[in-house]
């Protein structure tokens, strides 16, 4: 019978250069799309897939994103003695159940592999999902943010499941790239996994696309595995290790990705999530209009 998974890791150590000078004081987490931190839309999608426990990965400097996920006495009182009903509600809303929270230190950028290696004795014995917290989704036909999808598959298949997305063919070796083999459409079995394959030379053009599903036996090729690229430890490595012994499988996310550790994914997110709120989307329609966008009409 396959265990349930119940734990998340969220690797948030990473100092995010790419949006210096705003990151210098301030998480790139805990940076927003619309007006909820990236971080917070991570964790939404994993609460949506049934996450119980959520472990953070921090760094040093990341003190804010802890007490985000904890109660604020002060705001809350507030709140309440102003007659905020919605704001307070929302608020509460959005905290963690107490211990569903839990907080370990990567005391060295030694990459992705060894951030994951960290939350060892957190996870324990049972298989768990990895949520890069760069990457905010949004559902797709099928239902569901693309955790949901992974778990769905899990459910279906067990093993490990890794979350893929097409890209041009020119662009693979950007990425982690994976083989197909035995393909059910919405999901296939992995065959091989190459990580930022030489151009022209990837297996396939469907790249990893930052939501994972593992089991534990992880933890035990993570902490031999040589470093690679960057002179990190790369989880590619340590999944491509454990697939000589264990299943994996590929899931073809049919929604949207928003890398939101890139300056133009980071935009497209808040413009798309804006877009959504009915609060928001006319007068910003209007304006997208006024730069000559789209019709204000639409």
């Amino acid at each position: 019978m396959k265990k349930p998974i119940r734990k998340a890791v969220l690797p948030v150590a990473g100092l995010g250069t790419r949006f210096l000078p705003a990151t210098k004081a301030i998480p790139k987490e805990m940076l927003t799309v619309v007006d909820r931190p990236i971080l917070q839309h991570v964790v939404d999608e994993a609460r949506e897939a049934g996450i119980e426990h959520f472990i953070f990965v921090t760094g040093r400097n990341k003190g804010v994103i802890e007490d985000h996920f904890d109660s604020s006495y002060e705001l809350e009182d507030t709140l309440k003695r102003r007659g905020k009903a919605l704001e307070y509600a929302a608020l509460m809303g959005d905290l963690p159940a107490p211990g569903a929270t839990s907080f370990t230190r990567q005391q060295a950028p030694l990459g992705l592999g060894h951030a994951v290696w960290c939350a060892r004795e957190i996870v324990g014995d049972e298989p768990f999902a990895v949520l890069l917290p760069d990457m905010v989704t949004k559902g797709g036909p099928r239902g569901g943010r693309c955790l949901v999808q992974c778990v769905e598959a899990y459910d279906q298949y067990g093993g490990n499941v890794i979350a893929v997305e097409e890209v041009p063919a020119a662009e693979t070796h950007q990425y982690g790239v994976v083989a197909v083999g035995r393909d059910d459409g919405h999901a296939f079995e992995i065959t091989g996994m190459v990580e930022k394959p030489k151009q022209g030379s990837a297996p396939s053009n469907l790249i990893i696309a930052g939501r994972y599903i593992l089991q534990p036996e992880i933890f035990q090729i993570l902490e031999l595995v040589e470093k690679g690229a960057g002179g990190e430890i790369q989880l590619t490595d340590g999944m491509i290790q454990l697939a000589r012994t264990q299943k994996f499988y590929g899931v073809r996310f049919d929604g949207r990705t928003y890398d939101c550790g890139s300056r133009l994914g980071f935009l497209s997110a808040n413009i798309a999530f804006a877009l959504e709120r009915s609060d928001l989307a006319p007068g910003l329609k209007e304006l997208l209009h006024g730069f000559g966008f789209v019709s204000g009409k639409t």
